[in-house]
């Protein structure tokens, strides 16, 4: 009787590792984490050594922030909001560009354990990409939408802001100006109702972040293990590059999203 064949393929869902009580840890959740420490390591470690005389790693590290300024000056359109947004833009990109790149490391994918399922033994990995899981790139992409909404309260106020969506202001205005203007009477109904479209354009807004992150960067996991399974050795090569590639891309486009959400949330109407 021959040996028992393993099973392992590129689930669209993570692998639980282990349990805590009946919550699972997932092996996306574990990279999450493991992220996470490196970013606030990273970033604790370069804050003690800041000089106002920049050179070597600070030097090049504060020409990269000045680029990424004058990028955001271009979305915001000033260099006061681009401060004001930019932790927390800053802080999705280099935690999306991480969590991309770390799914092309060696024993990413390929280092953990095996259980057994009824009859079937299945390989599960321990690390995995956390951003070709769609748990991860839906909360990312909730956590973006709703801090667009508490920025927007913040900066013009709970009901300028609710009037966004739910425009109770012009349908107040029908009353008294519709003598002077008829039209109103037809003109703001349709202004309302085009604010409860935009209810629907947030929601919209967090299924495009999620679904396209997730699926570039899973489509890639799936590329680089169809190639692998073709031909081991420097097949995948070339493949990996590009996946560095899409990486960095993916992780800009997120971050301006946010970036622009956050712009579009703090402008009044009028402007």
């Amino acid at each position: 009787m021959g040996e028992e064949q393993v099973l392992h393929e590129n689930t669209l869902y993570a692998e639980p590792v282990f349990h805590v009580g009946q919550f699972p840890i997932t092996n996306s959740m574990i990279n999450s984490w493991l992220v996470v420490i490196i970013v606030v390591t990273l970033a604790w470690s370069l804050k003690g050594k800041i000089n106002k005389v920049p050179r070597g790693l600070q030097n090049a590290l504060e020409m990269v922030f000045e680029a990424f300024f004058g990028i955001f000056d271009s979305v915001t359109g000033n260099r006061k909001k681009t401060l004001q947004f930019a932790p927390f833009v800053l802080a999705f990109f280099f935690f999306i560009l991480i969590n991309n790149w770390m799914g092309l490391l060696p024993g990413v994918g390929s280092i953990g354990q095996i259980v057994r399922e009824g009859e079937q033994q299945l390989f599960i990995p321990y690390f995995r990409g956390a951003t070709a899981d769609l748990n991860t790139t839906l909360a990312l992409a909730a956590l973006a939408v709703v801090a667009s909404h508490v920025m927007g309260v913040i900066a013009l106020g709970w009901w300028k802001y609710l009037n966004k969506f739910l425009n109770f202001k012009i349908l107040l205005e029908i009353s008294k100006k519709i003598l002077k203007d008829p039209t109103i009477l037809l003109v703001n109904p349709i202004k309302f109702f085009v604010g409860l479209i935009e209810i629907v354009g947030e929601l919209a807004k967090v299924a495009s972040l999620s679904f396209r992150l997730f699926g570039n960067i899973f489509a890639g996991e799936v590329l680089l293990a169809s190639m692998s399974a073709i031909l081991a050795f420097g097949l995948p090569l070339p493949f990996m590059f590009l996946e560095v590639i899409v990486g960095l891309i993916q992780a800009l486009i997120f971050s301006i999203l946010v970036l622009i959400y956050l712009s579009i949330a703090t402008t009044a109407e009028e402007h």
